[in-house]
């Protein structure tokens, strides 16, 4: 059920713009309690919690994946080479703990902490801790390791923690779909929002006038059990099945044929 709903909704959002306009009335309320939610932070009638670190924002406006967690990855490191002590959040999308905040390590279980920070814990080497309020999150790790910078994978939206930067990632190939916000669409806030963040990055496709283009590239296959590697050249003559699970697998798919 939940793929024919995707399916439909992709539809919708990204091709059949006809459909999304028949239930326009319902986007019009998301959207004025969106913009409500959002100035009532503003004005402080809700709290906002800033952090004794610097905290950089990486997320998105629309639903679904756009590539951001690479980029939290490419940040970290950067980071680290420039000499800072990085620290990672997360919502924890997926996970099933119980108690939260977690933290996350390099052997967590992906089905408590969600898949996502577990392949940041492997491949950025820096603290992470998962949980839905992430100043909570954020408050785990500085309490027990040395950090000056927290880097929110996800969270533009979280307006309950102050930021000092705020990147947006876009899906280069799909962008804002029928521009419309949910249900009818599949933007989460208002388009304008985007020039509201310090950096826009575009994730393939062709970056407009002040977007960062970011290229995902990937040559080699790895064996999660063996850790082997094998140029994706060799599967060339063979048939294969490829599983995707990112927001936008075309793009997963379009990497191997290419």
């Amino acid at each position: 059920m939940k793929k024919l709903i995707a399916k439909f909704l992709n539809e919708v959002w990204y091709k059949d713009h006809f459909v999304g306009t028949w239930i326009m009335p319902f986007s019009f309320i998301f959207t004025d309690v969106v913009k409500f939610r959002r100035w009532m932070y503003k004005k402080g009638y809700k709290p906002v919690e800033k952090l004794p670190v610097p905290v950089i924002i990486v997320g998105n406006i629309t639903l679904g994946g756009t590539g951001k967690t690479p980029l939290v990855i490419y940040l970290v490191e950067k980071l680290k080479a420039a000499g800072y002590k990085p620290g990672v959040i997360s919502r924890g999308y997926g996970g099933q703990a119980e108690n939260w905040p977690l933290r996350v390590t390099a052997d967590s279980d992906a089905h408590l902490v969600g898949d996502e920070p577990l392949l940041i814990a492997q491949q950025a080497d820096c603290p992470v801790a998962v949980g839905p309020v992430r100043a909570e999150s954020a408050r785990l790790i500085l309490e027990n390791e040395t950090c000056d910078v927290i880097v929110s994978d996800d969270g533009l939206q979280h307006y309950a923690l102050h930021r000092d930067i705020e990147i947006v990632v876009i899906d280069g190939q799909r962008r804002f779909g029928n521009n419309f916000c949910l249900p009818s669409g599949p933007l989460r806030e208002p388009q304008e929002r985007i020039r509201e963040v310090d950096f826009v990055v575009c994730n393939g496709g062709e970056p407009e006038e002040n977007e960062i283009l970011m290229q995902l590239e990937g040559a080699y296959a790895v064996n999660m059990q063996t850790s082997e590697t094998k140029p994706l050249v060799e599967f060339r003559d063979n048939n294969y099945h490829a599983l995707a699970g990112i927001g936008n697998p075309q793009r997963f798919f379009d990497l191997l044929v290419k």
